[in-house]
């Protein structure tokens, strides 16, 4: 039987009454993550199952824990969107006590994860090559800016950073617009559920072999995957391809909003556009918009006469008319309404956990569904150092270590 078969064996019963051991049930992780890139990987592992022990800075916390004022302080929904179905310990790592205690925790964890810049977990104490010699088995796994080496490596791993280094941000889909910082935080999400794919595939690795390695995945390297298709077309082609520059695509404003149509994968798209923006004439028919290199010579005066139709009716009339003459075509939502809408209710996209100081939380649902053993939400984002006693009595200190740990500041 294979470490992680025997682990799973070992484990106790799921939640009483469901009958489903979870996918990652009966794995332990070591969790010095913080902000978003990190954190939405591990929340991931502990909707899954496994058990979650995060690492926490006494009397700060994750640094998201005080990055946006809110009415709840610590406990804001920044943190608490990603942090649920994790237990929090909070420890003093500049001490040889506190990371004495964080050894203890890691001696037979199956996952230790950080997001620091590259060499602190070194530093800690805590690097691959010093832990694998008393945990083999164990997954290390890093999410960093840039990575361990080059030019790049000292820097820290900040998404508009990224984003302006991968070349994601001079991409747009005109040149006369200025360069941008994209609003959500595209990078650290993608870099998270790059991490969180490189565990996954390591601890499949451990149940056939038994031995543990390193997971590393960086913030530039996921940018630059991201535009795989683009850096292809530039490497061998020279020239990028730009997805919004295409011409019969855009955004265009209505009478109550706006409208994203997408003017391909249908036969003669031209031509449609022109029946559902009910012009006079079929546009296809004018020299300057014949053909797609003369619609993209002539997008300015092409998307003007868009625009000009667009304005004059609602957002609801304009994907009617669309949606009969078959063309791709949506509503701008809002997040606020995306959030209100029927197809999140639908895919059950939003969940609620009760905290202690918070109340009901309401968040996002893991996207990822099993029919046989899907994610659950088993506790809300833990309060700062809530789990100290709890955690270090499940690895065997007593009581009076813990007090006397608390008594020198290791653990507040």
């Amino acid at each position: 039987m294979s470490a992680v078969a025997e682990k799973l064996a070992a484990a106790e019963a799921p939640e009483a009454g469901t009958g489903v051991v979870p996918p990652l049930h009966g794995i332990k992780v070591v969790d010095f993550t913080q902000v978003f890139m990190g954190p939405s990987a591990t929340q991931l592992l502990g909707d899954y199952g496994a058990d979650v022990i995060k690492i926490e800075r006494p009397g700060a916390g994750d640094i998201s824990r005080n990055s946006f004022p809110d009415p709840d302080g610590q406990d804001n929904p920044i943190f608490l969107a990603i942090n649920r179905n994790k237990r929090s310990i909070s420890v003093d790592t500049r001490t040889e006590e506190g990371r004495a205690v964080i050894g203890r925790l890691i001696a037979d964890a199956d996952v230790v994860v950080s997001n620091f810049r590259a060499g602190v977990m070194e530093r800690m104490g805590f690097g691959y090559e010093e832990l694998r010699r008393t945990n083999p088995g164990l997954i290390w796994a890093s999410g960093t800016g840039f990575g361990t080496e080059g030019p790049y490596s000292h820097k820290g791993g900040q998404d508009a950073i990224a984003q302006a280094y991968s070349g994601v941000m001079w991409r747009r889909d005109r040149e006369d617009l200025p360069p941008s910082i994209y609003p959500t935080t595209l990078c650290d999400y993608i870099t998270g559920m790059h991490l969180l794919q490189g565990i996954l595939l390591a601890l499949r690795t451990r149940e056939a072999t038994g031995t543990g390695q390193k997971v590393e995945v960086t913030m530039y390297d996921s940018m630059l995957h991201l535009q795989m298709q683009e850096a292809c077309m530039q490497l061998n082609r020279g020239y990028e391809v730009n997805w919004g520059a295409m011409p019969l695509s855009g955004v265009f404003e209505t009478t109550d909003g706006a409208v994203c149509l997408v003017g391909g994968f249908t036969k003669d798209p031209l031509l449609h556009i022109s029946r559902a923006l009910g012009l006079d004439e079929d546009l296809t028919q004018r020299p300057e918009f014949a053909d797609l290199p003369h619609q993209f010579e002539n997008k300015p005066a092409l998307q003007a006469i868009f625009r000009e139709r667009f304005a004059t009716r609602s957002t609801a009339y304009w994907t009617d008319r669309l949606e009969e003459e078959g063309l791709l075509n949506a509503p701008v939502f809002t997040l606020e309404q995306t959030l209100a809408d029927e197809q999140t209710r639908v895919n059950g996209m939003i969940v609620e956990a009760e905290h202690p100081t918070a109340g009901t939380v309401r968040m996002l649902n893991a996207p990822i569904r099993l029919s046989e053993t899907p994610a659950t939400v088993r506790r809300a984002a833990p309060r700062l150092g809530e789990h100290n006693a709890e955690v270090l009595r499940e690895n065997g200190f007593d009581e009076e270590t813990i007090a006397r740990l608390g008594e020198l500041g290791v653990l507040r």
